[in-house]
C-alpha cells in the first residue's frame, strides 16, 4: 500500500504544477471550453495558485494521513482513507473554485452543484461498497446446504463437498479475476501463481484458514474476523463429514 499511496500522492502534487496561466485555456478542464467572454470574467491569475496549493496539500496530506492510519491504526482504514479522501477533497475544491468566476450566472451555479452532487454520489457509493464488503461473511448450514452469506458469498450442496480442512496459509495469488481486495481482506475470484482459479472469502489474517474443496475441485478459502476458524471448521465437520 505504501507504494500505491506514494505514487498517488506524487500524481496529485504533480497535477498542481501542470496548469499555468499560459496553458490553462488548453488543458484546464472547464476553462478550456469557456467562451472568451467567460474567460475574461474568470480570475485565472488567482485560480492557478489556488489550484496548485490545493493539489500540493492534497497529495501531501494524503500520504501522511494514509501512512499514519496504515501503521498505527489499521491497514484497512488506511486503504479506505486513500480512496475516499480525494473525492471528499474535490467536492470542497469545486465549491470553493466557484468564487473565481465573477458575476456567475444561475446556469453556472447549477453546473457547479451538479458536479458536486455527482462527486458526492460517487463518495456515498464507495462508502457503501466498503461498508458492505467489510462485513464478516457468515457460514450457516440450512437444509443440506452450506451457505456463506455476505459480499461474494456462495451456496454449496453438502453432498457436493469433498473435504473441509484447516490450512496455514493461502496459495500465492497472482491476480484478481472478480472481487474486492484491500490489504488483509480479499473476497471474490482470484487466480493463483500456478494458474488455478480459487474463491477467497478472507475477512481477516487469522490463521489457520478454512479450505473447502468440492467434488468438482472448486477451492474456497475462508476466514472469519469474529469467530475462531478452528471452531467453525470443527462445527462444519460434525455436520458435513460423518
Amino acid at each position: 500500500m505504501l507504494i500505491v499511496t506514494t505514487i498517488l500522492s506524487l500524481v496529485f502534487i504533480g497535477i498542481g504544477f501542470i496548469v499555468t496561466e499560459n496553458n490553462a485555456k488548453y488543458i484546464l478542464s472547464g476553462y478550456n471550453s469557456m467562451s472568451e467572454e467567460d474567460r475574461q470574467r474568470f480570475d485565472i491569475k488567482s485560480y492557478v495558485p489556488y489550484f496548485r496549493n490545493f493539489h500540493v496539500f492534497l497529495g501531501s496530506s494524503l500520504f501522511v494521513i494514509s501512512v499514519v492510519l496504515f501503521y498505527f491504526v489499521s491497514s484497512v482504514w488506511g486503504g479506505i482513507f486513500m480512496v475516499t479522501y480525494p473525492i471528499a477533497a474535490y467536492i470542497y475544491f469545486v465549491w470553493k473554485a466557484n468564487r473565481f468566476l465573477k458575476g456567475s450566472t444561475g446556469k453556472q451555479r447549477i453546473s457547479t452543484y451538479i458536479v458536486m452532487g455527482f462527486l458526492f454520489i460517487i463518495f456515498l457509493l464507495i462508502v457503501f461498497m466498503f461498508t458492505y464488503s467489510l462485513r464478516d461473511n457468515k457460514i450457516e448450514i440450512k437444509n443440506q446446504t452450506l451457505e456463506i452469506s455476505g459480499d461474494y458469498g456462495t451456496k454449496l450442496n453438502i453432498a457436493d463437498i469433498k473435504s473441509i480442512e484447516l490450512v496455514n496459509e493461502l496459495p500465492e495469488i497472482s491476480s484478481k479475476i472478480n472481487g474486492f481486495a484491500i490489504e488483509t481482506i480479499k473476497k471474490g475470484s482470484f487466480k493463483t501463481k500456478d494458474g488455478e482459479k480459487v474463491k477467497l472469502l478472507i475477512n481477516s489474517t487469522s490463521n489457520p484458514l478454512i479450505l473447502i474443496v468440492t467434488k468438482d475441485s472448486q477451492k474456497i478459502y475462508y476466514s472469519s474476523k469474529e469467530t475462531s476458524n478452528e471452531e467453525i471448521c470443527n462445527q462444519l465437520k460434525k455436520v458435513i463429514i460423518k
